[in-house]
């Protein structure tokens, strides 16, 4: 049975809540640290279908859900700071979390994925992951499809920017659906998406908010995508694929995240890729 437990860090620099979920009648052999998706504007920790919740635990690996602050109030920047405080905070206080020290894996989908890759990079970590899961991630490695008009989007009935004056300017981790997915469809039909979580100069976003300069990530890498995926190009995860060396799951078809419907056999069959590359890469560490 899984067990789901929740927490709130509040000594970090901005206060996020936490799930766990483990199942009790299995001994754990790693800790799967899981970032949301929403295009860093909307979303929530408790996004995971229960698929990948039984499918995951059952299989050995605690899961650990965390909140970040979200944009437009916050930017890439703390956001980032954020994340990484949260998987230091488990490094560092790994019995809050699990009864034994476990090595531990990053786990995003779309925007969280991104922010996993970026964490694992950064010299603030104080240990890499042994190996990071990208549903649908990407690393802006290719021009133009994030600060350019999204056709799927555009085929929407067009928000106003009068959209931004319903969520707080306030800095926060909570971003529902009814109040801030307008938010990123508005982002996306006018091409100002990178405008509302970065502030600065293109040549200092590349630098530091891509994995354009980044040869090599400090663990093995496992992606998953769609081919005619509407919001991240697959020429996206070509290309991370391609740097990186990643064991790649594709599914033909147009949905982001795919993985949501439970009754498509595509998101099973993902689960079990995953699972293996876990294993493959846990095993050595037991």
């Amino acid at each position: 049975m899984t067990k789901q437990i929740e927490m709130t860090l509040n000594e970090l620099s901005y206060p996020v809540n936490v799930t766990i979920y483990h199942n009790m009648a299995v001994v754990p052999k790693a800790c799967i640290l899981y970032f949301h998706g929403g295009g860093l504007l909307y979303g929530s920790r408790l996004d995971l279908p229960q698929l990948h919740v039984n499918s995951l635990t059952n299989a050995g690996y605690l899961i650990i859900s965390y909140d970040y602050p979200l944009a437009p109030a916050a930017k890439i920047d703390i956001i980032l700071k954020s994340v990484i405080d949260s998987i230091n905070h488990y490094l560092l206080n790994r019995s809050l979390y699990v009864s034994q020290e476990l090595p531990y894996f990053l786990w995003g989908r779309s925007a969280g994925a991104y922010l996993c890759l970026l964490a694992s990079k950064d010299q603030r970590l104080l240990l890499p992951p042994k190996g990071i899961l990208s549903y649908y991630g990407y690393g802006f490695l290719c021009d133009s499809w994030f600060d350019t008009p999204n056709s799927y989007y555009c085929s929407l009935p067009p928000v106003n920017s009068s959209c931004l004056n319903a969520v707080s300017d306030q800095v926060h981790t909570e971003g529902n659906l009814d109040s801030h997915y307008s938010i990123y469809v508005y982002a996306r039909q006018t091409g100002s998406w990178k405008s509302l979580f970065y502030e600065g100069r293109d040549k200092y976003f590349f630098l530091d908010y891509s994995l354009r300069t980044c040869e090599k990530l400090p663990a093995p890498l496992f992606c998953a995508h769609s081919m005619n995926d509407t919001d991240v190009p697959y020429s996206e995860f070509l290309n991370l694929c391609s740097m990186y060396q990643a064991k790649q799951f594709v599914v033909p078809g147009s949905v982001h995240d795919f993985d949501r419907n439970e009754a498509d056999p595509a998101a099973t069959q993902l689960l079990n890729a995953t699972v293996e590359f876990l294993n493959n890469h846990t095993d050595r560490f037991l």
